[in-house]
């Protein structure tokens, strides 16, 4: 690709950030961030999609027994936490955790809102609650950050980026204008949105092992649960992946583990006091 076809691509990006960028931040790290949709705008999209991906053939939802008992006790766990360590993020979610009888699959996750999933897979998987509290945390905090939202927005921009960059070199051939574009395509991929997605799922394991231990539950299992996962994990190298290596998250959560275990003495003073 050619250094001036890169400088346009590279200015106009930049200038539909400059143009996009509103003052969010967020709660619990403070990290600005680029969010075009608003708050109502995130949970009607959270609650379509819910309803959608439930619905699809094949999904049986478990409604009743020990799987579900073990989600919802520690879901209104974690749901207090949020409450008391991002207040003004959870005003107006309406938590929703559904558990999926699917033990092929080693999962969870959670929509703008608070509409969540656990598959028994996952909960084969996590040992004990400590272990799952951490999952569900993490999961939460994809929520709390707006992390969905964040991701639809850049890569709003970035299409408009492109689209711009298109139009600035039509007077290329038709060959060299595809294979350019396809480049840029590639580029924006690897260079801006698989990094923000990294990005994005080292600040859940951060707000996420905090909410886990604030809600009462040991951090210090994280450790070893993301250790046995990594031990059946194969897949793209981190840089071609939307998440960290398991080996990355490891030595990020050891980094985190002194504030997360203050939170959890904490917690336990917290609860003999009740």
């Amino acid at each position: 690709m050619h250094r001036t076809t890169g400088t346009r691509f590279l200015a106009a990006l930049l200038a539909a950030l400059a143009l996009a960028a509103g003052c969010r931040t967020v709660s619990g790290t403070n990290r600005t961030q680029l969010n075009l949709l608003s708050e109502t705008q995130e949970h009607e999209l959270g609650d379509e999609a819910y309803g959608e991906m439930l619905s699809e053939k094949g999904v049986k939802k478990v409604a009743s027994g020990p799987d579900f008992d073990r989600v919802q006790r520690i879901a209104r766990r974690i749901e207090d936490a949020s409450g008391r360590l991002h207040p003004d993020a959870v005003a107006d979610f309406r938590w929703q955790w559904t558990v999926i009888d699917d033990d092929a699959t080693v999962n969870a996750w959670a929509l703008p809102g608070g509409k969540s999933a656990v598959y028994t897979g996952m909960l084969r998987m996590a040992k004990s609650d400590d272990e799952l509290a951490v999952v569900m945390g993490h999961e939460a905090a994809h929520a709390i950050a707006r992390h969905a939202g964040e991701r639809m927005s850049g890569s709003m921009v970035i299409r408009g980026a492109l689209q711009g960059t298109s139009i600035a070199l039509g007077d290329m051939s038709p060959a060299a204008h595809q294979a350019t574009m396809a480049a840029l395509g590639l580029g924006s991929n690897v260079g801006v949105l698989l990094p923000w997605s990294r990005l994005q799922e080292s600040e859940a394991d951060e707000l996420g092992l905090l909410i886990a231990a604030d809600a009462g539950y040991d951090p210090r299992t994280s450790i070893d649960l993301w250790t046995r996962m990594a031990a059946q994990s194969g897949g793209p190298p981190e840089f071609l992946s939307t998440h960290p290596s398991e080996s990355t998250r490891i030595q990020r959560l050891q980094k985190l583990m002194p504030r997360a275990l203050e939170a959890w003495k904490a917690a336990e003073r917290r609860d003999a006091g009740n």
